[in-house]
């Protein structure tokens, strides 16, 4: 099937993975479009907020390794012998990007967790802000169970985001976790009814793209760039975006607003 991808009047775009015959897992040219429609996302002004799912009970289990191995293999064989950089539209970053690892959004990202959330699906979602799961999601980096290694970002960033008990617990145990423990570790922000997932994932975008949304997303690059340094160097980021959003149209308006007693007009500059 395909990466289905949807931006609304609301500007919120609607990432949808569908390919339910493999689970969500995809191969070499899923994850093509799945990078794509993440850069599509990171580089469209009129897209503030992001949510991603999955369909028929499937959020994203990953690569597909019955065809993602050989046709990664044969990907890296005909770009290392140095006649092409990419083949049918796909590059070696492609995986790295479509689980947010090698890719930078700043602009926040929800997910509407509908089903198996597992290996490259447990990568993703480290890279994604908000986390809304129904009871019966399933995460886990199992990796280890299969002689694998999870490469796509998540020993680097799990410990970094939950826990360091709880980060261990997921990563050495490689076991599928129920939602509600998932939520008692810290991965999750709520579970919500199966049917009322997609609409709760609206509702926090919403919330989100009711606020200025270049202050957002220097909120979040401010946030993402700061854990990767010392505190003296996240300072210096912190203000570096902040004389970018200080000196916005937008910071213009929200005084201007409040003082009118009216909502705010943003316009992402």
């Amino acid at each position: 099937m395909a990466i289905h991808y949807e931006l609304g009047d609301d500007h919120v775009a609607l990432i949808t993975i569908d390919r339910p015959e493999a689970r969500n897992a995809l191969d070499i040219y899923h994850f093509r479009d799945l990078a794509n429609a993440w850069r599509r996302f990171r580089d469209e002004d009129e897209a503030w907020v992001a949510i991603i799912t999955g369909v028929e009970r499937n959020f994203m289990a990953g690569a597909d390794l019955k065809s993602y191995i050989p046709q990664i293999t044969n990907l890296q064989k005909q770009i290392a012998s140095g006649e092409v950089t990419e083949v049918d539209g796909c590059q070696l970053r492609d995986g790295t990007d479509a689980v947010l690892r090698s890719l930078h959004v700043y602009k926040p990202i929800i997910a509407a967790v509908n089903g198996p959330c597992v290996a490259g699906g447990m990568e993703m979602l480290g890279g994604i802000d908000i986390r809304l799961a129904t009871e019966h999601a399933t995460f886990g980096v199992m990796e280890p169970k299969r002689g694998l290694f999870a490469g796509g970002g998540t020993t680097a960033r799990l410990p970094r985001q939950v826990a360091f008990p709880a980060a261990m617990e997921f990563l050495l145990t490689a076991e599928a976790f129920p939602a509600r423990r998932a939520l008692e570790l810290g991965l999750l922000n709520e579970i919500v009814p199966e049917e009322d997932v997609l609409d709760r994932a609206r509702q926090w975008a919403a919330r989100i793209s009711a606020n200025a949304p270049l202050a957002v997303q220097a909120t979040k690059e401010s946030v993402l760039r700061g854990l990767a340094v010392d505190l003296r160097e996240a300072f210096k980021i912190e203000n570096e975006l902040a004389q970018k959003v200080f000196s916005s149209e937008d910071a213009k308006e929200g005084p201007a607003a409040f003082a009118e007693k009216r909502p705010p007009v943003w316009k992402g500059r």
